[in-house]
């Protein structure tokens, strides 16, 4: 009897395109990461959502990555929450684009992007409106807009929920959560377009909200201002988007290949950290 009344529920979730507002709310934890505990940033924030939430979330997922699946929609470049797709294969991405361009005699250069609290500052109008160009509409939008909005969510530090040790309840106004079933394929659909800006001298590999991209040019001045104009580009893309880079963490890294005297010559990166303003420069 109960499982009918679910199935029942689930059915009135899809046909209506309302996500109940009961499931909206989040418990959200704290989960460490790595560096100094009293930053909050080294805190990765995870949200705790209902049973049911979830099942009606795998529902929605599973027709959104069909649609997304079976159009060719998300980029071949992206290799983050993708079962096709791992870290491996994100490196050896990355390493055959250099040692491609080495094996041709060309400067090669990669930068190397990370976001702020990526998955926080998604924003649910941007979101929406990238989901009705991939053909995402009618009641399915609306089952979605609703899942995103109206969502309340409050910080717990233990497993206890008492008012000594938990925030006040308050309204999700962007991001998506993590530790949610959507989250992650709500993310790919937003940075899904990044790949539009590049251009075909140079290669980009993403993993989630890390961002690679590697530089190539055989003429040392084409090769800086390219470098430039690809940072400068990303930038204004992530500003559009409402995302934001962590400067702290951008690396910019020259690989060039270390001839040795001995008889088996070998090859190595030079992993070379630009500060010179005559190499380049990174403009915000």
């Amino acid at each position: 009897m109960h499982d009918q009344q679910n199935i029942k529920n689930l059915n009135a979730v899809l046909s209506t395109g309302v996500f109940p507002d009961r499931l909206k709310y989040a418990i959200v934890k704290p989960i460490f990461k790595k560096g100094n505990k009293q930053e909050i940033s080294n805190y990765r924030p995870i949200s705790l959502l209902t049973s049911f939430s979830k099942i009606t979330e795998k529902l929605i997922y599973a027709r959104l990555h069909s649609h997304m699946d079976m159009n060719n929609i998300l980029v071949q470049e992206q290799y983050g929450f993708n079962i096709h797709s791992s870290t491996e294969q994100a490196a050896f991405t990355l390493m055959n684009s250099i040692l491609t361009a080495m094996n041709n005699s060309q400067i090669v250069g990669g930068i190397f992007c990370d976001l702020k609290k990526a998955f926080d500052h998604v924003n649910h109008k941007i979101l929406l409106e990238k989901l009705e160009f991939y053909g995402v509409e009618g009641k399915f939008k609306t089952l979605i807009e609703s899942h995103l909005t109206g969502r309340y969510q409050r910080l717990a530090l233990d497993n206890t929920t008492n008012n000594n040790n938990s925030s006040k309840w308050e309204v999700l106004k962007c991001g998506v959560p993590q530790g949610s079933i959507l989250g992650p394929l709500f993310f790919l659909i937003y940075i899904n377009d990044l790949l539009i800006i590049v251009n075909k001298d140079n290669n980009m590999a993403l993993f989630v909200d890390d961002t690679s991209i590697i530089i190539t040019n055989s003429n040392r001045r084409d090769f800086n201002i390219n470098a430039n104009q690809m940072f400068q580009d990303i930038n204004t893309w992530f500003n559009v988007n409402l995302l934001t880079l962590n400067f702290n963490k951008i690396q910019y890294l020259k690989f060039r290949t270390k001839n040795y005297y001995n008889a088996n010559t070998q090859s190595e990166y030079d992993q070379e950290r630009i500060t010179n303003a005559t190499e380049i420069k990174f403009l915000g």
